[in-house]
């Protein structure tokens, strides 16, 4: 059966991965590439993006994330040292995940970014209209072509990830290697399911949506206007349990003298299966804090108090 290098051995992981969603969107072309610049300079070596990142923006048609990125890597001796992640499934005009879109997805992708091969290519979402055999085989084909090193998977259920590898195997097609769930201390169902599914099949865990939509960085403690285009998917966590996180965050806030963000992005660190959580800023001054503290990691005893604070 081929094998796949995991990505964390084909280089040291940084403690936090880049996403790069607002890119195009919130953050244009000049902030993103100082976002990047700052990343870097701070021991950051892992982008996150997709090739449908951010056709929801007025005038995007998806791709312009991608295109942001790789100017700034034309411009910038970085390549031997970073690892870049897209996906595949989710552009308005390559949607699903058949053969001939992955096949046309991925050279758009390495196109825009004027890579060779992209480290991780993630299926982003399940496609129950292509038969599961295909896509894999068509994703196995691309490591074979030296276009990608590594296969990922994101927002498929447990199932039709336990489907996805016991094909792979079967067939003898290269396995995928990393997981991209949403995972953060608001959204813990993955500690049931597919943490276990991971740590049993050996699967690098890189969770998105690690700070819940800006959440648990503590700014949308009411339900007064926030100016930021997150506002509402954030304010949907302003529950009991919700105002209950807060209140663990500030109270090993104030002990570590440490923004909230940080704090909540050590906790997912200290997971048992995480890799890396992904984290998106659209200012360079919010990333700051997150890079600062890029390697913080928590006691037991804070892991616990935030562990009792989000329990469903």
């Amino acid at each position: 059966m081929p094998s796949q290098l995991a990505v964390s051995q084909q280089i040291k992981v940084a403690p936090m991965v880049l996403g790069t969603n607002v890119f195009g969107w919130t953050a244009d072309v000049e902030v993103s590439h100082r976002i990047l610049d700052g990343y870097v300079a701070a021991g950051g070596n892992f982008i996150d993006t997709a090739d449908s990142y951010s056709f929801w923006a007025e005038g995007n048609s998806g791709g312009e994330a991608e295109t942001i990125i790789g100017s700034w890597l034309a411009r910038r001796d970085v390549r031997d040292g970073i690892l870049v992640a897209s996906k595949v499934s989710h552009h308005p005009q390559l949607s699903g995940m058949a053969p001939s879109t992955i096949n046309a997805a991925v050279d758009g992708s390495l196109t825009r970014l004027g890579l060779d091969y992209l480290d991780i290519y993630y299926a982003h979402f399940d496609d129950p209209s292509t038969p599961l055999v295909e896509s894999i085989e068509a994703m196995s084909g691309l490591v074979d072509r030296g276009k990608i090193r590594s296969i990922g998977i994101s927002n498929y259920s447990p199932e039709r990830i336990t489907q996805w590898l016991e094909i792979s195997e079967r067939e003898g097609f290269h396995l995928p290697v990393a997981l991209e769930p949403q995972y953060n201390l608001m959204e813990r169902d993955v500690e049931a399911s597919l943490l276990p599914l991971a740590e049993k099949h050996s699967l690098e865990v890189y969770p998105y949506y690690s700070l819940a939509h800006g959440f648990l960085t503590g700014k949308y403690r009411s339900t007064h206007d926030v100016d930021s285009v997150r506002a509402a998917d954030a304010k949907r966590y302003l529950t009991a349990r919700g105002e209950k996180v807060l209140g663990a965050l500030a109270q090993v806030s104030t002990d570590r003298a440490c923004p909230f963000a940080p704090i909540a992005l050590a906790w997912l660190r200290a997971k048992t299966g995480v890799t890396a959580p992904i984290v998106s800023a659209r200012t360079v001054a919010q990333l700051e804090p997150l890079v600062a503290n890029m390697h913080l990691a928590l006691t037991e005893g804070e892991v616990q108090l935030l562990d009792e604070a989000s329990q469903p």
